[in-house]
């Protein structure tokens, strides 16, 4: 197996998002390779700005709600020692945005967090599955376990 040149990880600041994290970052030390970060804002209403779909990370937005996922973004990526160029904070569709950014930056292993889904989320599919689908280079989904699911077994 060839080394990973590229990580991209996706963050959405779930529970167990320090996991997924984590993972990568053991994944970029142990190939040396590049990580980066994605966090897509699917659930927030955007302000009219004009910088289209990308959020700059260096601009102050004046809306408190979008800072504050600045905020989160900047002390993750600190921890992970992600430099500024590597990190991506966008607006949008994440199944989506994910697999274009993974082209763009010509990723070569997407790590996505996937919850163990039943029932009609199985059926109306996740990020990460739509992720593994749908990306032309390596996805690792970290499985997080739904501690509520597995307390009814």
């Amino acid at each position: 197996m060839d080394a990973y040149q590229h990580i991209l990880l996706a963050m959405d600041y779930s529970e167990h998002g320090d996991t997924v994290a984590q993972k990568a970052k053991a994944l970029a030390a142990k190939y040396q390779a590049k990580l980066s970060i994605i966090h897509v804002l699917d659930n927030i209403s955007m302000p009219d700005t004009t910088y289209g779909t990308i959020i700059p990370l260096d601009k102050d937005s004046g809306y408190p709600l979008l800072e504050t996922e600045k905020s989160h973004l900047r002390a993750l990526c600190e921890r992970l020692e992600i430099p500024g160029t590597n990190r991506w904070m966008v607006w949008g569709a994440p199944k989506q945005e994910i697999v274009q950014l993974a082209e763009r930056q010509q990723v070569d292993l997407i790590v996505v967090g996937s919850h163990g889904r039943h029932g009609l989320s199985l059926l109306l599919g996740s990020t990460a599955n739509s992720v593994l689908h749908h990306a032309k280079c390596d996805v690792m989904a970290v499985r997080l376990l739904n501690d509520s699911f597995f307390e009814k077994l």
